[in-house]
C-alpha cells in the first residue's frame, strides 16, 4: 500500500507493508498561486527581459519555437514584445522541471492569443501561443524562454474572467 501525505509542501509517499513503514521518496509539492503572485512574477519578468537578460530557445530540442519563426513573420523584437505584454490573465499552469538535477525549478505556463502574418502569404493569422518559462534567479538572474510556439493543447486560464 503507498500513503501519500502533503508536509509543509512536500508530498511524501511511505510505502506500508508487512508492519514496516519505508519512506521512498519525498518531492516538492508545485505551489498554489494567486493572481497577485503571477503579477509579481511578470513583474520579475519584465524586468529581466527589458535588461536583455533572455533568450527564447531555438535549438534541435524546440523544433516547435523554430517552425514559428520559420512559417511567420516575426522578429526576435516582436517575440520580447509578446513576452512583455503578457498578463495574470494569460498565466495557465505551473510545471515542475523533469530534467535530472533541475527537479527543483518551477516552470510557468502562459498562453497568448497573436496575430501574426503567414510567411509567404498574404493575410494575418490569430494564433493561440503556448510560452513556457524558467526564471533563474541570483547569482544569475535569466529569463530562459523554453517553450515558444503554436498551442497545441487547450489550455486553461485560472485568472481569465
Amino acid at each position: 500500500m503507498i500513503m501519500i501525505e502533503k508536509i509543509n509542501n512536500f508530498i511524501i509517499w511511505v510505502m506500508i507493508g508487512k508492519g514496516e513503514n519505508k519512506l521512498s521518496n519525498i518531492q516538492p509539492a508545485l505551489p498554489i498561486v494567486t493572481k497577485e503572485d503571477i503579477e509579481k512574477y511578470l513583474e520579475q519578468v519584465r524586468k529581466l527581459i527589458s535588461k536583455g537578460k533572455f533568450r527564447i530557445d531555438r535549438n534541435r530540442k524546440r523544433p516547435k519555437n523554430i517552425a514559428l519563426f520559420d512559417n511567420y513573420v516575426i522578429t526576435e523584437e516582436d517575440a520580447k514584445n509578446i513576452l512583455l505584454g503578457l498578463k495574470a490573465e494569460d498565466f495557465s499552469h505551473l510545471l515542475k522541471n523533469e530534467h535530472p538535477g533541475y527537479e527543483h525549478e518551477i516552470l510557468y505556463v502562459f498562453g497568448k492569443e497573436v496575430d501574426l502574418l503567414k510567411r509567404y502569404d498574404e493575410e494575418n493569422e490569430i494564433l493561440n501561443l503556448y510560452i513556457k518559462f524558467n526564471k533563474i534567479d541570483a547569482p544569475f538572474d535569466f529569463l530562459i524562454v523554453i517553450s515558444f510556439h503554436i498551442e497545441d493543447n487547450n489550455l486553461s486560464y485560472p485568472f481569465k474572467p
